[in-house]
């Protein structure tokens, strides 16, 4: 194993930007002695609902309430009904108190709505001392008020199963004349070249697509500018972003378009596909003897003149602004930071993520000995669409790029709408 120490470059330009699903499927509660504001079991609502990672969070749980200082029920609720569902539970007379979700502009959005707990005396701890500037930027509101843990950081890029590409004799490109290349070859051999599954319930995957083609054609300033309604979704520079995007479309897997993530990852894994824009967090749907041969290569750079930027978000927590057990909340939160705990939940999912404590190791697999290089080699972090932006403009990309998927030659109309759904969010 390795220890991770997140780097300037990693975090400054991209991950600093602050100004910037089903029912209820598990519930694990610790049993101690509670230390919360009005009694009873602090409540932990989770997206995590991949096996592995929902396992993973279960033995966080369970180390936790070794600890006996306090008591927490786990609620993981599958991620897209999470997703959708969760200003809801922001908003309800009786919310849960702790969540999984993400920093950044997608956290301040809701902090500004002072539905966020100040989490400032746990900052000023010793649990968080040692993390980063750059990750205490990111936690932190435009009110200047601390409200979020960070836990994990992971990485997107173009995955695949080393053992199919090197049955179909290709090799990870660099460039996108190289990646047409190896679409072409795949094609060639009657394999989907690339899987999307951008459809069900997962049309946000498609926004990786955009996310990357305007950072590679655009830059990751404009991007971030673009997203913070700076700029114009029907501005010439984006209209560029889809015509490159169309030159790959035929090499789509037409089944991944339709079919949700889950489906595409499916695909990637036995081999009806060759490669697919996603983030690690795939693997925790992976076949544990399948994770050996699974690699991926930088999502190719299409002008070498724009600074290199990946995609990197960061994942932890934030609690309710109106919970009753504030104490109970702070000791969690204050245990959730630990490297002890990152460790614990790194151990028990894929092992594909990278840990926000400056003292916790990673699982120091080859393939996130890559990912941690592939971060720090970027000189431009970015995190994902609705991350840079909020969730409340998440939808606009996903009617926006589901309408190109289908009809990409109506691209001008379309940049058009999406410029005028985007303004009712930014003016709201």
């Amino acid at each position: 194993m390795t220890h991770f120490q997140p780097g300037r470059r990693r975090f400054l330009a991209g991950l600093g930007a602050t100004g910037t699903a089903a029912l209820l499927s598990g519930c694990v509660t610790s049993s101690s002695t509670s230390k919360t504001s009005s009694g009873g079991a602090v409540t932990l609502q989770s997206n995590l609902s991949a096996p592995q990672a929902k396992a993973a969070m279960q033995d966080v749980v369970a180390a936790y309430a070794g600890k006996k200082t306090g008591t927490v029920s786990l609620n993981t609720v599958a991620a897209e009904t999470f997703r959708t569902q969760l200003p809801t539970y922001l908003t309800s007379a009786n919310p849960p108190d702790v969540y999984t979700w993400y920093p950044g502009s997608v956290a301040d959005a809701y902090a500004k709505k002072d539905l966020l707990l100040d989490l400032g005396d746990l900052w000023d701890g010793p649990e968080l001392k040692g993390y980063s500037k750059a990750l205490r930027t990111l936690c932190t509101a435009t009110s200047g008020k601390k409200v979020f843990v960070p836990a994990t950081s992971y990485w997107w890029g173009m995955f695949y199963r080393k053992s199919h590409f090197e049955k179909w004799g290709v090799r990870p490109p660099t460039t996108w004349d190289g990646f047409l290349g190896v679409c072409d070859k795949l094609k060639s051999k009657g394999v989907a070249p690339v899987g999307l599954g951008a459809g069900g319930n997962t049309a946000w995957v498609a926004s990786a697509w955009f996310d990357y083609l305007d950072i590679r054609i655009n830059g990751a300033v404009y991007h971030r500018e673009l997203l913070a309604g700076k700029r114009r979704f029907d501005d010439p520079q984006v209209r560029k972003v889809f015509d490159r995007w169309r030159e790959v479309l035929p090499y789509f897997d037409p089944n991944g378009v339709a079919g949700a993530f889950q489906d595409a990852t499916t695909a990637l894994l036995n081999g009806r596909s060759g490669m697919m824009l996603i983030g690690t967090f795939f693997a925790d749907a992976a076949p544990k003897d399948v994770l050996d041969d699974i690699d991926f290569f930088r999502f190719p750079v299409i002008d070498p003149k724009v600074p290199l930027a990946e995609e990197a978000p960061t994942d932890g927590y934030f609690a309710s602004a109106r919970t009753g057990r504030r104490d109970g909340v702070l000791d969690l939160l204050r245990y959730l930071a630990t490297a002890e705990a990152q460790e614990t939940y790194i151990k028990g999912s894929s092992g594909t993520v990278l840990p926000c404590h400056p003292d916790a190791q990673d699982s120091g697999t080859a393939l996130v000995r890559k990912g941690r290089a592939h971060i720090e080699e970027a000189v431009e972090i970015t995190q994902f669409f609705n991350r840079d932006s909020s969730d409340a403009l998440q939808p606009t990309a996903d009617n926006a790029l589901a309408k190109f998927l289908a009809k990409p030659k109506e691209i001008d109309g379309i940049l058009r709408d999406w410029q005028r759904d985007a303004e009712k969010i930014w003016t709201a």
